[in-house]
């Protein structure tokens, strides 16, 4: 477990709790995270990204090779776009998850530091007579993340020219005379950014983004933005036995790319009729008790397991979000079941702030 560059230069960051995450050592929280996590949600937050590897593939073969390997289609990615994908084994289940960005001249793929390993091996058997060349590219970038309603605003203000941009769309910048790459986040619905930089000059732009009004952001704090977005997490909510379409990651598919491994089995899902099970938020009033592991019940009847869950305090009061997987005839948003002995429902997924503001009133209105 390695540890993330900023926090390798990080004396006076300030961070109340140091811990591993994703595969990391990083800042697991800088105060509160329920403070940290409002920040994201309604102001402007930093965080360190170094959990995340990069990886580059080069070569006259690249796009056609890695098209063949994950389940979202990397051929008719324009260049600065970018997707997220599985990656299979030839049984269909999901080995990991990953985002591919088209850079012109080469793909980078992304991924927690927790499966990079897993997935540069699963990579290098599979290259056979192709020109494909795999580099990990950890010891030449990192990143930071921005995120909340205000990140345009903090980003000008510490130096940036923000283009328009699209969800997952990336971008060469230079700040302050450094080359880097801004990436637009996937959630249209909440503002979010990536810059990808030299490890030597985080320190220097964590700085910046914090003089420039960034709130300083911790790992426990993105897993609560995490689970009331609904984005399972690898290793967590999504494990090597779960099948593709079980996760509810349609992003993550494409039914008209060809073939690539895993495909017959994904292909096949959808040909007989969904599965029997499917990856679900679910929703409780107040701190309750709720851990993964934990079984969903319904008239009785054990119909699910929480993978995730966390308590997310908002205008003061708090809620408990989770996240798990649920037999798919029950799993309807509204439908009322029961998780170790808190009463909850079934989930929209994201989780909205006007949910959470509903359920608070319902609180109110109708007081245990």
């Amino acid at each position: 477990m390695g540890i993330t560059a900023l926090q390798a230069d990080g004396e006076g960051l300030g961070a109340a709790s140091v811990g591993e995450y994703r595969g990391a050592t990083t800042a697991t929280r800088f105060g509160d995270p329920q403070g940290e996590f409002g920040a994201v949600r309604t102001g402007c937050g930093v965080y360190d990204l170094g959990f995340r590897a990069k990886i580059s593939l080069t070569g006259s073969d690249r796009v056609r090779w890695l098209n063949g390997m994950v389940t979202n289609n990397i051929r008719d990615l324009g260049v600065g776009q970018g997707v997220y994908a599985f990656l299979l084994n030839p049984q269909g289940h999901i080995l990991g998850d990953l985002y591919a960005y088209n850079r012109g001249e080469s793909v980078t793929v992304d991924t927690d530091c927790g499966q990079v390993e897993k997935i540069l091996a699963t990579f290098d058997h599979y290259i056979i007579m192709d020109d494909v060349e795999v580099t990990n590219l950890g010891e030449q970038l990192t990143a930071l993340g921005v995120g909340g309603p205000k990140s345009d605003k903090v980003l000008t203000a510490a130096g940036f020219a923000i283009p328009a941009m699209r969800p997952l769309q990336v971008q060469s910048v230079m700040w302050q005379g450094t080359d880097c790459t801004l990436m637009r986040g996937e959630d249209a619905e909440h503002l979010s950014y990536e810059i990808w930089l030299a490890p030597n000059r985080v320190r220097q732009l964590w700085n910046a983004l914090r003089a420039a009004g960034a709130s300083a952001v911790g790992s426990e704090a993105l897993d609560l933005q995490r689970i009331v977005s609904g984005i399972p997490r690898y290793g967590v909510d999504i494990r090597e036995r779960d099948l593709p379409q079980e996760t509810e990651q349609a992003r993550a598919l494409n039914f008209n790319k060809g073939c690539y491994v895993g495909q017959e089995i994904v292909e096949r899902i959808r040909s007989r009729g969904a599965v029997h099970r499917k990856f679900a938020g679910f929703l409780a009033e107040g701190s309750a008790q709720i851990a993964a592991g934990t079984k969903v019940v319904a008239g009785e009847k054990e119909v699910g397991e929480i993978t995730s869950a966390a308590v997310v305090r908002l205008a003061g009061r708090e809620n408990t979000v989770a996240l798990g997987y649920i037999r798919r005839e029950v799993g309807v948003p509204g439908r009322e079941v029961t998780i170790g002995t808190a009463k909850a429902t079934v989930a929209q997924l994201p989780v909205s702030d006007s949910v959470l503001l509903q359920e608070e009133k319902s609180m109110e209105q109708h007081p245990a």
